[in-house]
Order: structure tokens, then C-alpha cells, then sequence
């Protein structure tokens, strides 16, 4: 079994607001082993990305951020840590891609500039070696011209050339730990599948872990190895992908995958009727149970995460009622 670099416990991020509490994320646990793609899925306000922001300790600095839980990285529990040593971790073992590129790149610096502040601040390299591994970075992710393309600005380059930048510069210092948050969103489809082969490639050649948030099934589907399912801040189903795909439990997973076009059928797509909770006033019980066509009055009490077979869990009561059937 390979190694365990992210173990996340019963992790908890609620915002106090003048509605009241937020429950963004609410009890999210899962495991990422070094060389696996994790993907987190759902709706937009599932609480994919606070799940990570708060991962990377980007957020829980502020009083009305409450973040609660455990989160081991490589054995420790870095919820312990200084706000000094997590600022370490981050670039060095463990960075983030942001989904859009123009708004994680400064710019009134050059790309190759950015870049190059990684080995500088986290390694002390001096500026000739940090430009060189800047340089190195761009030719390793497909920017032709490296060398030259270094020096230009951010506007300077397409969205895709930007993101690939900005992957560059994550991956400069190895880091044991990638986050992805929709890496590919602001891209066409063309330059999607461009990405998606090159986070391929890299984590083959690093081995690096890597947490993949997204909406879109099919990005899950070619990159990831494992998949948990989130709404309304909880995760309500964890498989490996095949199984996940061939075998969906929860109503909310067969009603994502329902929705996506199958080439050569001529069936209506299926459609998941009604709107994610308001994250302030979140239903009793379980969260997706005013939109499950399957609803009943059990429903009314949260269901636990419950492991159905091996490495295949799902948080839903009609999956305790199979069990005792059977």
C-alpha cells in the first residue's frame, strides 16, 4: 500500500455571518495516497473548494472562520501547526491551482519572475539557479520557446498557456501534495484535454498526490482514481471511480451521472429537480432529501457514511434498508 499523504478527519469549516452559521463544509473525512488522484464532485456551494481552501490553511485565520477536525499530511497534524510553519508547507510540499490562471499570476511581473520566487523563498536558491528552474518548469509543461516566453507578462500568454504556467510553478519544488480547483473551467475543451494529459503525465513523473475538485463527470472519469461525492458540505458517497460509474448508490450520484449525454442515445437527459440547500437553513436530516424522488420518513434523521463493500460507502438510509434485507 502506498504511502498516506493526506488523511482528512472529520473536517469542519463554518463561517459565522449575520444569517447566521454556515455549515460549508460539515464532517468531510477521505484518504490520499501518494501517486492517487482524489476527485471531489458536486454542485457549485457543495463546499469542494472551502474543503481544500481550508486544506491549505488558507482559511480558519479569521474570527468568523471556525474550522474544527483533523488534517494529517505525511503522519502530522498540521491543524496544530503556526500560521508560520503552514506557510512553509505551502509551495514547498504542498500547492494549489487555482481555476482561473489571470487571477493567480500578478500581473505586472513576468511569468518566469513568478516562478522563479519559489526556489528563491522556500529554497534560498540564488537568482540564476531560480531562473533557470523557472525556465525548465515552462519547457517541462509544453510552453515552446521557454527561455524567451519566461520573460513575457501574463496577458502576454493564451488561458492555456497561462494555466500551464501556473502548473509549472506548483510543481517547480515537487511538492508531495497537488490541490486542483477546476483547473480546467476557463478553458475550451481542446485545451482541456491538453491539461488533464499533462497533470497525467506529471504525477506519473513526480508521484505526487493530488486532489482533483470539479463538476464536470467527465474530467472525474479520465483522471481520477477515487471519487467522493459532496453536497451541502458532506460527503454522501466514496468509491474508486470504475465502481463509482458502474455502480452509483446514492440518488444524488445516479442523478449527476443521469445527467450527463451518452453518446448515440437519443434519451431525454434526466434532471435533478429542485436547488442545493441554503447552506444557512440546511434541511433536517438528510440534506438531499427534499430533491430524492425516494424520500421517506426515515429521512427526516442524518444518515451515517456507511461502508457498503469494500472501499465502496454511500450516506444513505435506502442503503441500510437493502442491508437488512438482505
Amino acid at each position: 500500500m502506498a504511502e498516506v499523504i493526506l488523511d482528512v478527519r472529520n473536517l469542519k469549516t463554518h463561517f459565522r455571518t449575520h444569517q447566521g452559521i454556515v455549515k460549508a463544509v460539515d464532517g468531510v473525512s477521505f484518504k490520499v495516497h501518494r501517486g492517487e488522484t482524489y476527485a471531489l464532485v458536486g454542485e457549485s456551494g457543495s463546499g469542494k473548494s472551502v474543503t481544500c481552501m481550508t486544506i491549505m490553511g488558507l482559511i480558519g485565520k479569521k474570527k468568523d472562520e471556525v474550522v474544527s477536525g483533523d488534517i494529517f499530511f505525511k503522519g502530522t497534524n498540521i491543524t496544530r501547526l503556526s500560521l508560520e510553519e503552514r506557510r512553509k508547507l505551502r509551495g514547498r510540499h504542498m500547492s494549489i491551482i487555482f481555476q482561473d490562471p489571470m487571477t493567480s499570476l500578478n500581473p505586472v511581473y513576468t511569468v518566469g519572475t513568478q516562478i522563479a520566487e519559489m526556489p528563491l523563498i522556500h529554497e534560498g536558491s540564488d537568482k540564476k539557479t531560480a531562473w533557470g528552474l523557472a525556465v525548465e518548469m515552462l519547457k517541462k509543461v509544453g510552453i515552446p520557446s521557454p527561455r524567451d516566453r519566461a520573460k513575457d507578462y501574463p496577458h502576454q500568454f493564451s488561458g492555456g498557456m497561462r494555466q500551464r504556467g501556473v502548473i509549472g510553478m506548483s510543481l517547480s519544488l515537487n511538492p508531495d501534495l497537488l490541490i486542483a480547483d477546476e483547473p480546467t473551467t476557463a478553458l475550451d475543451v481542446t485545451i482541456q484535454a491538453q491539461i488533464l494529459d499533462l497533470m497525467k503525465d506529471l504525477k506519473e513523473q513526480t508521484d505526487a498526490a493530488i486532489v482533483m475538485i470539479t463538476h464536470d463527470l467527465g474530467v472525474v472519469a479520465q483522471i481520477a482514481d477515487h471519487v467522493g461525492v459532496m453536497y451541502a458540505g458532506s460527503i454522501v458517497e466514496t468509491a474508486d471511480v470504475k465502481t463509482l460509474y458502474k455502480h452509483p448508490l446514492h440518488p444524488y450520484t445516479r442523478g449527476l451521472l443521469n445527467s450527463i449525454p451518452k453518446p448515440g442515445s437519443k434519451e431525454r437527459l434526466e434532471i435533478i429537480k429542485g436547488q442545493p440547500p441554503d447552506l444557512h437553513n440546511i434541511p433536517e436530516g438528510c440534506s438531499f432529501s427534499p430533491r430524492c424522488p425516494h424520500a421517506h420518513d426515515k429521512c427526516q434523521a442524518v444518515p451515517p457514511l456507511v461502508e457498503i463493500e469494500p472501499g465502496h460507502s454511500v450516506a444513505c438510509w435506502l442503503m441500510k434498508e437493502d442491508e437488512n434485507e438482505a
